[in-house]
């Protein structure tokens, strides 16, 4: 073993410059994958958090099989007040929580008076919601940064939706639903902001308040489609699922005794 070793020293000594250009062009391409990986993982990592805090959270809580027909926006699949308030009670129980925001989902049509077009509405509380996915403020390209996220009568409009149709800032509009018996409601807004798109599936949500959601689907209580949970550190995320899952399919089940929620 130490000839070998002798050796192949003797041939490095020999040859030193071969020796010098095979350690710099190994010592380049280690250098390049570094600088790759670095990248990727950093792209990555840029993607995943202008979604979550954007748009989706770190974590949502939905009705057991709500997710499985999320495209869909269910009206049928809410979680009733009772289970709201055993799921909030779970999240400020929780240390690893920074901020939960409680959304209405629905799908309605969006009018200009002159033409239609679909769009997925999210009724939520202006102060959760800033809360909860603070970088929202930061894709409204017309309208008020600094005020309030959304205000009751006023609506987000994502910005491909408003190309579409040609509407602008303080533009009347119509957004008409159908509620979970089948009734069919209107109500007039006012456009209170543009919202830039971002990659995924969020190019034609819009936001109204919580109230106004309510109102547009004649909800007599206070359902919720969706939990979406800010946590204070990204990194505690595997743990805080497990532990939520955990404490909620203890507590909330249904008539059949089996988790009535789910986590994703």
């Amino acid at each position: 073993m130490s000839s070998t070793l002798k050796l192949a020293l003797r041939n490095l000594l020999r040859y030193q410059r071969r020796t010098l250009l095979t350690a710099l062009l190994i010592t380049l391409g280690v250098v390049a994958l570094l600088l790759f990986v670095a990248a990727a993982g950093s792209f990555k990592q840029t993607m995943v958090g202008s979604i979550t805090d954007s748009m989706l959270g770190h974590l949502q809580v939905h009705r057991k099989g709500y997710t499985a027909s999320m495209d869909n926006l269910p009206l049928t699949m809410s979680l009733q007040p009772r289970a709201v308030d055993m799921i909030e009670e779970a999240l400020k129980a929780d240390p690893a929580v920074l901020a939960y925001s409680k959304r209405v989902k629905l799908g309605a049509m969006f009018s200009n008076f002159t033409e239609n077009s679909s769009i997925r509405l999210n009724g939520v509380d202006a102060t959760a919601e800033d809360a909860a996915v603070p970088a929202l403020r930061q894709r409204i390209s017309e309208g008020d940064k600094t005020g309030p996220l959304v205000e009751p009568g006023k609506v987000l409009v994502p910005a491909l939706l408003a190309r579409g149709m040609k509407v602008k800032l303080g533009d009347s509009v119509v957004l008409v639903a159908t509620n979970a018996s089948g009734s069919v409601n209107g109500k007039t807004f006012v456009v209170g902001g543009i919202l830039e798109g971002i990659t995924g599936p969020g190019g034609r949500d819009g936001y109204i308040d919580i109230k106004d959601a309510r109102e547009l689907l004649r909800m007599d209580k206070e359902e919720v489609m969706e939990v979406a949970v800010r946590l204070k550190d990204i990194d505690a995320l595997p743990a805080t699922s497990k532990r939520l899952r955990t404490a909620l399919e203890t507590t909330i089940r249904n008539k059949d005794d089996k988790p009535a929620t789910e986590g994703n």
